[in-house]
């Protein structure tokens, strides 16, 4: 990338770009903002007990403004990428953070659950602006093996999010409450506003005409492709799936169970552990085949998830649990890897579109999928949530059992 020369700042300008002096400094700032996606959805997971009763709310008021976050950024990625080519990253992220700092901020001081709710919209749209910018940050400055350095170091940083957030959550509620999740998330937007108008600027190189009528086209022309929906979906499940233990894991081990909101903050700091280390293995099995593994994966996926459901009628306490929701989340994390993986290579020649529908589908999927199962079961203990990741994984197995088996092996059998 050719940097532009310095250039007087201007807030709301996309004219300012980015300083050559400034491009390992906003590389560092990209990394930060990255993982803000994982901060807003896990760091209030340990408070979600306590806002229930401070907001004289039921389980599932509040476990639907998790719901609400995650359907929001989802839906702002279907047209984000195109609103940024059109009209720079720079602009567009400072206006962003502005909207998620007060956003915070009302969430931060109110008591009506109304407005929590609306807050949490207006922080997933903004959040998924900031994010698929600072995505678009690596392709526009780097080149070559830079560039995929950074874009495979960036998924490891987006994975951290979902370990440290709910230990430093279950921290701030111990010792203060769920409001400081907030205020402390208005502080990180803050900071990262500040930084990213000094030291920050415009990286596209080229802006591009909006041009709804061929971006409908690209969509309609995807979606025709079996591999690639039942991909989403599937990735949409095994997201869904760890959003199950986000959205009960908590009530469970503070209401049922009797731990403190620390101890429900070290348990979610253990499923992103584990949905890393499935992350992990995931990427190192890329080259296996295909079918075998996944069909493997899915397998194991099930077989934990009825030994979690039958152990559970001698064995059900929160070492149990955790036990047997760690390796699911695995499992999961795995899945996942391998068809998200598969879904953003799928269409190279609409690589900005794909990176953009793969986002917004799978969260669509997880928040659809989570919360109605969780509504539907309000699990309260071990064998619930076990019922709850059974339906996710019956979901996600006949999808492949049954749309994509066929699939591959019908475009394996005509290439050979």
């Amino acid at each position: 990338m050719s940097i532009q020369p310095d250039a007087q700042p201007n807030f709301l300008g996309r004219g300012k770009q980015l300083k050559e002096a400034n491009k390992g400094i906003a590389t560092l700032l990209a990394f930060l903002l990255i993982p803000m996606s994982g901060l807003v959805t896990d760091m209030y997971l340990p408070s979600m007990p306590q806002m229930a009763l401070d907001l004289n709310q039921n389980e599932a008021a509040i476990q639907l403004t998790l719901s609400l976050f995650l359907i929001s950024y989802g839906l702002a990625q279907f047209v984000t990428g195109n609103l940024l080519d059109a009209f720079g990253r720079y602009r567009l992220g400072l206006l962003s953070l502005v909207a998620f700092i007060v956003s915070s901020l009302v969430l931060a001081t109110s008591s009506s659950i109304i407005v929590v709710d609306a807050m949490r919209i207006v922080q997933g749209l903004s959040t998924g602006f900031i994010v698929v910018a600072k995505r678009a940050f690596f392709v526009d400055v780097y080149e070559g093996e830079r560039r995929k350095h950074f874009l495979s170091l960036m998924s490891i940083v987006w994975s951290a999010a979902p370990v440290l957030a709910p230990f430093v959550g279950g921290y701030l509620q111990h010792f203060f409450s769920w409001r400081a999740n907030f205020f402390v998330l208005a502080g990180y937007g803050f900071t990262m506003l500040l930084l990213e108008w000094l030291f920050s600027g415009e990286t596209i190189q080229a802006f591009r005409a909006l041009k709804w009528k061929t971006v409908f086209q690209d969509y309609r022309f995807m979606f025709r492709d079996r591999l690639f929906v039942s991909g989403l979906l599937i990735c949409g499940l095994s997201y869904g799936t760890t959003m199950i233990f986000g959205l009960s894991g908590s009530f469970i081990i503070e209401h049922k169970l009797l731990y403190s909101p620390v101890v429900a903050g070290y348990a979610a700091l253990a499923m992103g552990l584990a949905w890393m280390a499935g992350g992990f293995l995931g990427k190192a099995t890329l080259d296996h085949p295909l079918l075998p593994k996944l069909r493997l994966s899915n397998l194991v996926q099930l077989v934990l998830t009825l030994l979690m459901i039958v152990t559970a009628l001698y064995w059900s306490n929160l070492y149990s649990l955790l036990l047997f929701a760690f390796l699911i989340h695995v499992c999961v994390g795995f899945i996942f890897n391998n068809y998200f993986a598969i879904c953003l290579g799928r269409f190279p020649q609409f690589a900005g579109v794909v990176s953009g529908l793969c986002g917004g589908v799978t969260f669509i999927v997880t928040a659809a999928s989570s919360y109605s199962v969780i509504g539907w079961l309000h699990p309260e203990h071990q064998q619930g949530m076990g019922i709850a990741y059974l339906l996710m994984g019956i979901g996600a197995f006949s999808l492949l059992q049954f749309v994509l088996k066929p699939y591959i092996a019908r475009s394996a059998t005509s290439q050979s």
